[in-house]
């Protein structure tokens, strides 16, 4: 039975509610309802696909993927989820967040097909607005579109369109209710976005064996970090070379991605494989490399702002990221004191990611999120206080990111660290009001 409303959404945010009432579940694990409305919508891309799918590292491999490509002069589309503040940041076409007025009419086309003579085809959120962001990415004039999983790969909504190159980044556990309880079990899921005869960049330098089975099952083109694509370097530049079996190709004395992190090298890398699998079709030169690794940015990324005290903003949400980022802040050098604001969905593997960073952290707010899936700060801070909290630190539960971001700007001195980190809504929270700049208490406001 079709959704009765009293008016036709018309807004983005309009149709974005309707999209939330239409099905029972967040997550809805199948491709046949999306790919009928797809066939409905007569849905086809005209130029190559790149599809990324990982448990960490996807959104930095699209962006640099994106920046590359717009030095090259290519007309590029990325779809990337979730969003941290907006929306239409999940669109980005030729560099700039998709038009609002735009989408919804794009969403208009998936509720007209999804409804197409009565017989209803029931979607999620995630699943209609997908289709609503391919609509217009199809009807866009690309040159080049990329696409990010949202999860796993084999069932994933974007998994309907037929990549031209698969990037597979790293592999590790997450959505274990929905992927599987291994690093097997996952990659089994995440390899399903190859295709036979078409290249595979695995920039996860210890993929699990489901991952590499799959390629040789279906005869894919392997290309795989360590065996088909190597990375040297030292503290001031890095080099990158494919096999002579891939070509053979060369980029030499580059200078490190822009975007910060020791886990970024290796997304770079995978990068790099993949343009070179696609070198017929997109051809790109050195000197478009370098200035896209260069000028590439990705808020929420181990995104360092200067000021007193300094801000660190990651979407470390799960352990594998936890630990990047528990890296990341050990490399920054000293501080005397480091406070982190925290906020997570209910379904995250909590202790082993409070595990990985709490020998770093001196003060903890953890903080509510704005969505009924998240556990609530007064229970992270119950969680907390009852696995052991390392000796001297302390913690307090705020009702929101911003709250919970001034408390430690309160209690912080000019020298400190403060890191907000976790769910993408807990660094959404604090970019909303755009990127803040932090002047400790007892410093001039200048």
């Amino acid at each position: 039975m079709a959704i009765l409303m009293k008016t036709a959404p018309h807004t983005l945010d309009e149709w974005l509610a309707h999209c939330e009432r239409l099905h029972p579940k967040n997550i809805d694990m199948g491709l046949e309802r999306v790919k009928t409305v797809a066939q409905r919508m007569g849905l086809r891309f005209a130029c190559p696909v790149i599809t990324v799918a990982g448990t960490n590292g996807k959104g930095s491999t699209c962006a640099m993927l994106e920046s590359i490509l717009l030095q090259a002069g290519y007309r590029t589309g990325v779809y990337t989820s979730p969003h941290l503040v907006r929306f239409e940041e999940r669109l980005r076409l030729r560099g700039e967040p998709v038009d609002a007025a735009g989408l919804a009419a794009a969403f208009a086309a998936v509720e007209k097909a999804r409804c197409q003579n009565g017989a209803e085809v029931s979607l999620t959120y995630f699943e209609f607005s997908t289709l609503a962001i391919l609509d217009v990415m199809a009807r866009s004039a690309l040159d080049v579109a990329i696409l990010e999983v949202g999860l796993g790969g084999r069932l994933d909504a974007v998994n309907l369109i037929d990549p031209d190159c698969a990037v597979i980044t790293s592999v590790d556990l997450d959505h274990m209710e929905f992927l599987g309880a291994d690093r097997e079990s996952i990659g089994r899921e995440k390899a399903g976005i190859m295709r036979t005869g078409r290249p595979v960049v695995v920039s996860d330098p210890m993929p699990p064996a489901s991952v590499l089975d799959h390629a040789t099952g279906i005869d894919a083109d392997l290309w795989r970090s360590g065996v088909d694509f190597h990375v040297t370097g030292d503290k001031q530049q890095w080099s990158w070379a494919a096999s002579s079996a891939k070509g053979g190709r060369r980029y030499s004395g580059l200078a490190y991605p822009a975007l910060r992190g020791a886990n970024q090298l290796l997304n770079a890398a995978g990068v790099l494989a993949a343009l070179t699998a696609l070198r017929e079709r997109l051809p790109v030169t050195a000197q478009a490399v370098r200035n896209g690794l260069a000028f590439v940015d990705l808020p929420g990324r181990f995104q360092i702002i200067p000021g007193q005290p300094t801000l660190v903003l990651d979407v470390a949400h799960n352990p594998h990221s936890v630990a990047a980022l528990t890296a990341n802040l050990d490399a920054m050098g000293y501080y005397p004191i480091t406070h982190a604001v925290f906020g997570a969905m209910a379904d995250k593997d909590l202790i082993p990611m409070l595990d990985k960073i709490k020998p770093l952290i001196d003060k903890w707010y953890f903080t509510d999120l704005l969505t009924p899936r998240a556990t609530s700060g007064a229970g992270l801070l119950d969680q907390w206080q009852a696995h052991a909290p390392r000796r001297g630190t302390s913690a307090s539960a705020w009702p929101n990111p911003g709250q919970a971001l001034q408390a430690a700007i309160d209690a912080a001195g000019p020298t400190d660290r403060i890191v907000v980190f976790g769910s993408f809504y807990t660094v959404g929270g604090i970019l909303k009001d755009g990127v803040p700049r932090l002047h400790a208490r007892h410093m001039p406001n200048i």
